[in-house]
Formats: structure tokens, C-alpha cells, sequence
């Protein structure tokens, strides 16, 4: 699997993407809102609930630019190819329709023996204005690419502060809940197609890192931010393990002023680690 290793610093054309309020309703029901309480998160699930203003939950800054870049780099088998990490920053709360224009720059390809990290930049402006919405950074493990003696890449320091997670709140995942998430634009089968899961190395399709990356923004947003999104303001978290259709998800977090450090566990297991999030006061 050859990789354009000259990609790195390039950066692709502009792509635009357009949404309207159905997008924005349709990815926070897509990362679980309303699920626990039907008339608890009105202000992302409706548009027409007397009193309550639309507004987008933070994480949909990450579906603004989904996917571009990738095409600079090679062309991949998707099923040698995992999400490592995602992190993004909000310079304004996102407006319920619009235009963004978004462009990529690969920040960097690192050589992990038998797998390649692709390291992918964007930044995100309003099409009509030019103002900044959000800048955006991925990391993805492509399975069979590594070995071409590039360097191994940086590393970074995290650990959980030695005291009781300041709060810890959990959700169940629908079963069906993978199915759903993909209407959002996301359509790799690994998370629907049980026989692609299984050549990915999985006995049944798993959820979608970012669907758990969104439904952790949204439990941090109410849990740390006081559900106002204009103090969210980024965000940054690494896949760990895999989360599962069906499966109970716990965000725990230690808050140390704008700073709140946390993780996404499921069971034993750690699925969103190295979690950072900030926020205004």
C-alpha cells in the first residue's frame, strides 16, 4: 500500500458543505441526544419548541470537513484503515445553517512499523464571510503501510489525576444506534456490514469511533460546560478500544479550571483516552 510521502505540509482545494437544520437535528440524534430524557435536549433535537433556539451541539464541527485530505496521501482498502485520534476547536458556537468551506493540509505521516499514521489539518470558515469556524486535527492508522523508515511521531503525556472523577455519567448505546449514525455521512460498512467487519478483524460491526467521540462531547458539555455551548471550545481525545451497538459507555472527568481531563470506558475497558477538553468560565 504506497503512500505519497511528498503529500506532507500540501494541502487540498477548498470543499464546501452546506447544512440546514435537518443535518443538526439528525447528527444529535445521532450521537444519543434525547435518548435518556425526550424533552431534555429540545434545544438540539427540535426547531420548533416553543421557546426553545435551535443550536448545534460542538462536535458537529467535526462533520463539516469529514473525510478530506485523504485522497492526497493514497488510496486505501477501508478495511486497513483506523481512526486514532480526533481533536477540534470551536472559535464560535457553529449557526444552525450555513455554508463552510474547509481545506486539509497532512501535517504528517508517521512510520509505526507494520502501520502508517496520516496526521490531517483543516480549517473550517464560513463560505459567504471567511470568518474562522473551526480547526480541526485527525489521526488514522493505516494497517500494512508502516515500515518505509519514516519517523515514529511525537508523544504525548496524559495520565488521570490520583483522586475520584469529579463526575462520571453513563449512556447505553441502541443497538441499532450504528445505523442510524451513518445517515450522517459516515457509510463505512465496518459499522453496519458484519461481513466487512470480519475481514476488519471484528466479529460484528462496531460503532463509530466518532459516534462515541460525539456522544462524549455531548456528556461533557452538559456535565462540564453547563450545557451552554459557547463555552465549549475544544476538545481532544485518542481511540483506544472499540465500542460496541448496544454496549454502556461512562465519561469520567476532573475538572481543573478551564482544563477538564477525562475518559470514555466501557466495562474493564477504555475506549477515548488521552481526553482533554476546554472550556471558558
Amino acid at each position: 500500500m504506497a503512500l505519497n510521502l511528498d503529500s506532507v505540509g500540501k494541502s487540498g482545494p477548498p470543499s464546501e458543505r452546506t447544512w440546514t437544520s435537518s443535518d443538526v437535528l439528525l447528527y444529535a440524534l445521532g450521537v444519543g441526544a434525547g435518548q435518556a430524557d425526550a424533552a431534555g435536549e429540545l434545544q438540539f433535537t427540535t426547531e420548533n419548541s416553543d421557546g426553545v433556539a435551535l443550536q448545534v451541539l460542538p462536535s458537529f464541527a467535526n462533520m463539516l470537513g469529514f473525510g478530506g485530505g485523504m485522497s492526497m496521501v493514497g488510496d486505501f482498502d477501508l478495511s486497513a484503515v483506523l481512526h486514532g485520534e480526533q481533536a477540534f476547536e470551536l472559535h464560535r458556537p457553529l449557526p444552525a445553517e450555513g455554508t463552510a468551506r474547509t481545506v486539509s493540509t497532512v501535517a504528517g505521516i508517521y512510520d509505526k512499523g507494520k502501520a502508517a499514521v496520516l496526521v490531517l489539518e483543516s480549517a473550517t470558515t464560513d463560505a459567504a464571510t471567511g470568518e474562522l469556524l473551526a480547526t480541526v486535527r485527525n489521526a488514522t492508522f493505516i494497517r500494512g503501510a508502516g515500515g518505509f523508515g519514516g519517523a515514529r511521531g511525537p508523544a504525548t503525556e496524559w495520565a488521570a489525576p490520583e483522586r475520584a472523577p469529579d463526575f462520571s455519567r453513563s449512556a447505553t448505546i441502541p443497538p441499532d444506534q450504528a445505523l442510524l449514525y451513518r445517515l450522517t455521512g459516515d457509510r463505512n460498512p465496518l459499522h453496519s456490514d458484519p461481513v466487512f467487519a470480519r475481514k476488519a478483524g471484528f466479529d460484528r460491526p462496531i460503532l463509530h469511533g466518532m459516534c462515541t467521540y460525539g456522544y462524549t462531547a455531548r456528556i461533557l458539555l452538559h456535565e462540564a460546560c453547563d450545557s451552554r455551548v459557547e463555552r465549549f471550545k475544544a476538545m481532544s481525545g485518542r481511540f483506544a478500544s472499540p465500542v460496541y451497538p448496544g454496549d454502556t459507555i461512562t465519561i469520567e472527568g476532573w475538572a481543573d479550571g478551564p482544563t477538564v481531563l477525562f475518559r470514555t470506558r466501557v466495562g474493564g475497558n477504555v475506549a477515548i483516552d488521552h481526553g482533554v477538553l476546554r472550556r471558558s468560565g
